[in-house]
Parts: C-alpha cells; structure tokens; sequence
C-alpha cells in the first residue's frame, strides 16, 4: 500500500511540474507576448464570458477590454510613456484590473501600493516609484493627504470613486476616452522583459522595497499558477487577498485569467462571508494564505461550510497544526501548498497534499531546479564556508538558508531570474556570490528550510526570527505550531526578547485563547513537545494577533515592548522556575527577573 501511495503522490506532483514547465515554455517562446496580448486574446476567442464577478456586477472579458481601453487612452492623453510608472493606490475593486490592464496596453507600468501603508512609509512608497501620476480610490483620501506633506516632489493625483478637493476626477476624465480597440500599434517592440508591475515587498528591515517585475515574470507567476492547479476556462477563483500583492493579483487571479476563467473578487476578507460568497457565486477554486485558513478553522460552524463547490484551494502560510481541520472540516479535494516570493527566483510546490511541506522536487528531478540549502549560523548572521572558501550545502533534514541560483541567460529565465528592487543597494544585498563557484550569484531567500530524503521542503524560520537561546537556535514557526495545537489556543505568535544579563533571546508566545484553556496543562504540554530551550519563558494573552494586509503576523512591536507590564496592556505571565509553571507577570516580579533572582 505505502508502495502504492508512492507512486500515486509522484504521479500528481510529476504531472503538475510538467504542465508547469510547459506553461514557462511557452511564456519564454514569444517575446513579443505581454499581460495585456493575453486579456485581448481572450477577448477575441470568448468575449462574453465573465472575467469579473464583482458584488452585484458581472464583467465580461470584452467589458473588461474596453475599461481598459479608457485607462489606456487617459494615460497617452497625459504623456505616460513607455516603462514610466503610475502610482495606483486603491482596496480591491475592478477598476484595479482595469487601471492595470490600461497602462500595460501602452507599455506602462503600475506600481501597486500597499493600502495599509501611512505617513513616512507611504511618502517613500510613492516617492520610490518615481511617479509623476496617482490613481486614488477615494477611499484612501485621508491616507494620502496624511502623507502628501512628507512628498518631496507632488504627483498629479487622478481620483476615482468620489470628487477630492485639489485632485483631478479620473472618472469624468475616462468617461471623455473612447473604450474602442486602440489604433496603430501602442505596443511596438515591447517585450516580455520590459517592466509590467512594481510590488512593494516588506522584507525583514527597513522600508518598503520595490520589486520590478517584468511581463515575463508576471506571466510566468499568472499561467504557472493556473498550469499547477490545472484550472480551465469554467473555473471561478475567489479573490479576497489584496490585489497590491503578488498572491492577489497575479497568483489568485492568474489562475482564472491565464486559462479565460473568471475571477470573484471581493474588496477584503471577511470570516462572516466567506462561505456565503463562495456558494452564492459557485466559486471552484480560492487561493489562501495560511492565518487566513486559521481564522475559517477558529470561526464558529457557519450552515453553508460544506455547501459550496471548492474543487481546490491554491496557497501558501497553511501550517501543519491545522491542516488537516482545515482540510476535513470544510470538506476541501485538493490543496495545494507553494512556496515563492514577489521577487525572489525560487518557486516550488507541494501538489500531492502532504501535509505540513511548503513543497516538492523529486530527488530524480532536482538537476531542473536550480536551488539549494546551505548552512547559516544564526548567531552570526553568517553563512558557514569551508576550507576552499565556498557555501557547504545542508544534508537531509538539517536546517538552512535556501538559495536559487540566479539565470544570467534572460531568454531561460521565466521564475529563476532576479529582476531585483529599484534600490541598486537593496538588490544587491539580496545577492550571495561565489557560493559553489568562483563567480556564481545566488538570491537569498531568507527562509530557513529544510529538505527531507523525498525531496519534500519544510519552512522552518525566517533567518530573522529564529534566534538563540541557552546556546540553541530556537526556530519561532515550529513553537508556535505546539503552542497552537494545545486545546484552548486559538493562535500563537513567537519571538524573543532579551532578558538583562542573559545571552541570546528567551521565548516569549503571544496567545489567543478559550476562557476555559487550562495553562497549568499547558505547561505539562510544552514540557512534553518541546525542548527546555525552545519552550516560551513568558506569554501575552491578546484579544487578536496584528497582522499585515496578506496576514502575516507582526513581531516588531511585540520584540520592543518585551515582557514589561509597565508597557503592555495584556495579561502576562512568566514560566516560574520555581513551580514549574505559569504564573501572572506584575511589575514586582518583572523587577525580580530583570535583577537576575531567576536561574533560567
């Protein structure tokens, strides 16, 4: 039987490769291709079919082409040019399709720019683009009039969806363009390599980065995604991740548009009409990121759960703790778990279901991808060299950074390319030379992995957030998987903070739980699935876990309050060596830690 599951799991995961590297194949194979050839292809062969279910409203590929159109002509009327850029600032909505679409019709680019952003953070995301134009959803007026002092040369500003004082109407202006094909050939000479997108990535320091990415890579991601889930033209994917991020806009979407399918798309998330939407709309397929899965499982039973027509879910962030309730309760077919990053070379993926692996490459077909696994010391912040001076690469099940090589030869390089960031510096040090050889350049991910004898790939940290404690690296991701599974915790978010006169970082949890969780037997819990250095010293009781837009959970503020209850407002408690369990954590005993009383 275990023979059998093999050959099964290597048949679906083969299959799925395949029809992706036919996908990039194709997508290398006609330079001349754009995004927009591709909307305007499906607009010949079937106009009328939905593209776009929006709230109360349903467009069709050839309405979808003409909004376009409209956005296409305003930007020639203006003077945007050939690779310059347009800021575009608004929630999810159709006119983002369209706006896109429109600039890529004449070889612009939009910048798309994280709605959450505010102040000094989207002065410098609007600044770096070097936009002289923004499209603004009214909605965001008040953000962008917060930042418009910190801007150090202003934009003209286009506003849709309501009148701004001072910023022009974009929706009278569009409504003076004609929405007919476009004469002449507003695309002569474009490229695959020329640049189609720029997404604002937060990395793990500093400000937003722009990522460039070209028609190639954006056609790459689109119709890989649809080629991996094997979608079709009767496919509607649900679209709930923002569309300023690369799962919105070209994963999630992607698979819908690469194959003429449709697209649901809702302005944001939301746990209470989720499963209305999918079945009111007959969605088959939804891409995820992993908290938003949790927030589904956490949710009380909702009466159309189970009713719905989800043939496939398509994602990435679905940890192993609630997979499978994940999976089981919502009566889910088929999910499929990638790995990627909006700028990085490195992409794989687990189609076969395996449960807690972020991906797959056969060891029979690893010469196909170029990426490995070397070792990193996360005290340093260095990766470990041998006597001749190169990168030593990681054995089975030993955790590392991965790496891809980067393809120097643009024509072979859909996905393993690095197009890198407007910021010279900030591409470059994303690149690590010399690994196995004199002269080779590899993207760092960043992500500590690790690979087990069947090729299948784990997410073990971000090399940021692992950190050492009693001399072991403490990888946060994996405490926090046992801590969640523990009945009465709803989520749980990791880190370490320093304790005076300590090496290293102690384990800090911040939690969600049930009234009735039990954190005597919580502790009894950790001592059994965990080691004495990874288990968290202290836990915050929080009402919710802040997350970014796309649900990542949020450390920094939580690193710098520490474990002061002078600067938190939430219920702390400290792992008392003395009975061998949580206690509360007041200002008297934070005094009596930080003196150094506690052997720990």
């Amino acid at each position: 039987m275990k023979l059998l599951d093999r050959i099964k799991r290597d048949y679906i995961q083969i299959s799925a490769i395949l029809r992706a590297l036919l996908c990039l194949r194709r997508v290398r194979a006609n330079r001349g291709f754009t995004f927009a050839d591709l909307i305007e292809g499906w607009v010949i062969k079937s106009p009328d079919a939905p593209a776009i279910f929006f709230e109360s409203r349903i467009y069709s590929y050839r309405e979808y082409d003409r909004a376009g159109n409209q956005y296409a002509r305003w930007a020639e009327s203006h003077g945007i040019k050939r690779g310059e850029c347009v800021a575009l600032m608004m929630e999810n909505r159709p006119e983002y399709l369209f706006a896109t679409l429109g600039l890529a019709k004449i070889g612009a680019a939009a910048a798309l720019i994280n709605v959450n952003l505010r102040g000094a953070a989207l002065a410098h995301s609007l600044s770096v683009t070097g936009a002289k134009h923004v499209i603004l959803g009214f909605e965001l007026a008040q953000a962008y009039r917060e930042a418009e002092p910190l801007l150090s040369t202003k934009p003209d500003v286009w506003t849709t969806g309501g009148e701004l004082q001072g910023t022009h109407d974009l929706d009278i202006e569009l409504s003076c363009h004609s929405p007919e094909p476009l004469m002449g050939a507003p695309r002569k000479d474009l490229t695959i390599d020329d640049l189609c997108l720029q997404v604002f990535t937060s990395g793990t320091t500093g400000m937003p980065k722009a990522a460039n990415l070209s028609h190639r890579r954006c056609l790459g991601i689109a119709e890989g995604a649809a080629a991996i889930v094997d979608s079709t033209a009767k496919d509607r994917v649900y679209v709930v991740l923002p569309l300023y991020h690369t799962s919105g806009i070209l994963a999630a979407a992607g698979i819908a548009l690469g194959v003429g399918g449709a697209i649901i798309l809702r302005r944001r998330f939301s746990v209470q009409n989720f499963w209305d939407d999918c079945v009111r709309y007959e969605a088959t397929i939804f891409q995820y990121i992993g908290e938003l899965c949790r927030y589904l499982v956490n949710a009380p039973p909702h009466p159309k759960e189970r009713a719905h027509k989800i043939r496939a879910v398509f994602g990435n962030g679905l940890r192993p703790d609630i997979w499978e309730k994940f999976r089981d309760r919502f009566g889910i077919p088929r999910i499929t778990e990638f790995y990627g990053s909006t700028e990085g070379n490195v992409t794989f993926f687990n189609a076969d279901g395996k449960v807690g692996a972020v991906g797959r490459i056969p060891p029979y077909l690893a010469s196909l991808f170029k990426v490995k696994i070397i070792k990193f010391d996360v005290g340093a912040g260095t990766h470990l060299r041998g006597p001749d001076g190169f990168c030593i690469e990681c054995g089975v099940d030993e955790p590392g950074e991965m790496l891809g090589q980067i393809e120097q030869n643009p024509q072979r390089a859909a996905l393993s390319g690095f197009e890198g960031y407007t910021d010279k510096k900030a591409t470059e040090s994303k690149i690590l030379h010399d690994v196995f050889a004199k002269g080779d350049a590899w993207f760092r991910t960043g992500d500590l992995m690790r690979r087990d004898g069947e090729g299948y790939y784990y997410f073990v940290d971000r090399v940021g957030d692992t950190f050492r404690w009693k001399g072991e690296n403490v990888a946060t991701s994996e405490v926090a998987q046992v801590v969640s599974s523990f009945p009465g915790i709803r989520e749980a978010n990791v880190y370490g903070v320093h304790i005076p006169g300590t090496e290293g970082r102690a384990g800090m949890a911040a939690i969600i739980i049930e009234p009735t969780v039990d954190l005597l037997g919580l502790h009894s819990y950790l001592e059994k699935h965990l080691p004495a250095y990874a288990r968290p010293l202290f836990l915050r009781v929080q009402g919710a876990i802040d997350t970014t837009g796309t649900f990542k959970q949020k450390k920094g503020d939580l690193i710098a309050q520490g474990f002061d209850p002078s600067l938190i407002p939430d219920q702390l408690y400290f792992d008392n060596p003395k009975i061998h369990g949580y206690v509360p954590l007041d200002a008297a005993l934070y005094a009596e830690i930080s003196a150094g009383r506690f052997h720990i």
